[in-house]
């Protein structure tokens, strides 16, 4: 089962000056989403600041992106932690509210071992009847889900359709693509890794750069589907450096910036993160005006 093709956005939460959500903005930005036919939402990933959501707030907020996007593309919600039990109830509330697939990291901190995250997700996915997209991303988790450990979910647990591979091990993902079997979709977890995990049989992305320029990674992906690889490279070219520019700092800080450049929402995060350096804000401006943005 293929979630989706193409790119998925990781959106972010916008928050008012007293950290409420900003649901106004958040309808402009899904409408935003919507209009330049995105592939799916992906909802309170870590773009999302899913670590201080409240439980009430993902509830409020699932609602609100499913009244929004009218079904016009799969959500994907997240709901990773390290505690299975706490997951497996996200999941049941996912369930109830109709989202249409499951984004789940690795578990982080308690750092199990390969064998323990096979038990791990393997009791996950029996216990839900949505699909899931394992989420790989060792510099958040200090852990990698190496290509035989994903190979060997997917055939325990065949609702396990997925993997955003966000290791950045461009060697490890060929390989996990030149072993897994059809059944088994693989992802870009990182923006300036599309085209190059695309060419060798990726599905898509699941974008952060989408957030801010979704008709651009759109084409991006639509150029190489359809076969024209000199539009996909010029693309991927003209939009590398912006990409680049999203993550000088931690992710979500920088993108949230960018749409408060474009006066999209304010540049307001919830704590731990913080807004980010003036020589950052400098940067992403600088290549949104190269893009043809017009910065307020």
């Amino acid at each position: 089962m293929t979630l989706f093709n193409g790119v998925g956005t990781a959106v972010i939460t916008p928050f008012l000056e007293d950290y409420s959500i900003d649901y106004s903005s958040f309808g402009r930005l899904l409408e935003q989403q919507r209009s330049s036919q995105m592939d799916a939402c992906i909802l309170l990933g870590t773009t999302g600041e899913c670590p201080v959501i409240s439980g009430e707030e993902r509830k409020n907020l699932i609602l609100f992106t499913k009244e929004h996007l009218k079904g016009e593309m799969p959500i994907i919600l997240g709901t990773g932690s390290n505690n299975p039990s706490h997951v497996v109830a996200l999941n049941k509330q996912a369930e109830e509210l109709g989202v249409d697939g499951l984004l789940i990291v690795n578990p982080y901190y308690n750092k199990s071992t390969q064998k323990g995250l096979v038990e791990y997700y393997s009791y996950i996915a029996g216990e839900t009847t949505l699909p899931i997209i394992l989420y790989n991303v060792p510099s958040r988790t200090g852990m990698n889900v190496l290509p035989e450990t994903i190979i060997e979910l997917h055939q325990k647990a065949p609702s396990i359709v997925a993997v955003k591979e966000a290791s950045s091990d461009i060697s490890q993902i060929n390989w996990l693509l030149s072993q897994k079997p059809p059944s088994l979709d693989v992802y870009s977890g990182n923006d300036d890794q599309t085209l190059p995990i695309l060419s060798i049989g990726g599905k898509g992305v699941i974008s952060v750069a989408s957030n801010v320029i979704p008709s651009e990674m759109k084409s991006l992906t639509k150029a190489f589907f359809e076969g024209d690889l000199h539009t996909a490279q010029s693309i991927n070219n003209r939009l590398l450096p912006f990409m680049k520019s999203l993550f000088l700092e931690t992710n979500p800080s920088p993108v949230k910036f960018a749409n408060s450049a474009l006066g999209r929402c304010k540049n307001i995060l919830r704590r731990p993160l913080i807004p980010i350096q003036k020589c950052t804000e400098d940067r992403i401006v600088i290549e949104l005006q190269r893009l043809g943005y017009v910065c307020k």
